[in-house]
């Protein structure tokens, strides 16, 4: 049995669908489909009932499953103890993350990275979506969600606050009723699939009648809607640059999150993941007043 059959049939275990394995893995649907086909031919079994609407478990399926991450947590484990050897600060590190953070935080400070470890290739995922650092899905994450289950080294480095934010010429044609901030102005908020971010929990907690201007997926698309005068939004305080942002709402009011930095405890003897770990460590500790607003 090819363990590559089996990364395939997990793929399509956990998505249901062959175009979003044959995105992640850089083949083509046909491949996938062959791949399925070769694994169901070597344990003489279906594994998938095919339908319109995607591939789906049969019986069979779902006990190959459970044998399966048996052999890819084993394999996986082995990969990561391979990369613990290594002692030189070379390779790709893989570095989960939000969008924000991504572009406001890491990505400036890059070329002192680049200058520092020229060997080191970052890949930067970017995503509401927790990564799986068990299943190599990233090597390390910086998170504002402190991890509470698996194998992994956390450490806190900084403190990020929230203020609700509008711009000027919104504020100016919107006037604050006293004591009522929200009042009167219309919201800039996420979307049901974001429901569970702090920002969202925040406003439909304290203000669940609020009046909604724009939906969206992401905190620049508020960020610039903000800066377009559709409405009010709560907005990291770092984030919150230029003239035309006004703090309508501040921190003390709303919450604030630790940010954690987040490596599988098999990955932390690793030379370049040490060094892409204590390089964002320093940052955010040096810029953690910026965090704090």
């Amino acid at each position: 049995m090819d363990w590559n059959d089996l990364r395939f049939f997990l793929s399509v275990a956990r998505s249901g669908s062959l175009t979003q394995t044959a995105a992640a893995m850089g083949v083509s649907q046909s491949t996938v489909s062959r791949r399925i086909g070769e694994l169901e031919a070597s344990v003489g079994m279906t594994l998938f009932a095919r339908h319109a609407t995607g591939y789906f478990l049969t019986d069979e399926g779902r006990e190959v499953l459970r044998h399966a991450e048996v052999v890819e947590d084993g394999i996986l484990a082995l990969e990561r103890g391979a990369a613990g050897l290594d002692k030189t600060p070379t390779g790709t590190v893989r570095v989960a993350t939000s969008e924000n953070l991504a572009t406001d935080l890491i990505i400036p400070a890059l070329p002192v990275f680049r200058e520092r470890f020229p060997g080191i290739c970052l890949e930067l995922i970017t995503s509401n979506t927790t990564a799986n650092l068990s299943r190599r899905e990233a090597d390390i994450a910086l998170r504002v969600v402190r991890p509470e289950r698996g194998n992994l080294k956390v450490r806190r480095v900084g403190h990020m606050t929230y203020s609700v934010y509008g711009s000027r010429d919104y504020l100016d044609a919107h006037p604050a009723i006293p004591g009522e901030p929200l009042e009167g102005r219309h919201i800039i908020t996420w979307d049901e699939s974001h429901a569970h971010l702090p920002a969202a929990n925040w406003l439909a907690q304290t203000h669940p009648g609020c009046k909604v201007a724009l939906v969206t997926t992401s905190l620049p698309t508020q960020i610039a809607a903000v800066r377009a005068g559709l409405g009010l939004a709560v907005i990291p305080d770092f984030l919150a640059t230029g003239d035309d942002f006004v703090r309508v709402v501040p921190p003390e009011e709303l919450f604030s999150n630790e940010v954690w930095l987040v490596t599988h405890a098999d990955l932390v003897a690793s030379a370049r993941v040490r060094a892409v770990s204590e390089f964002l460590a320093d940052h955010v500790v040096k810029t953690n007043r910026d965090l704090a607003g």
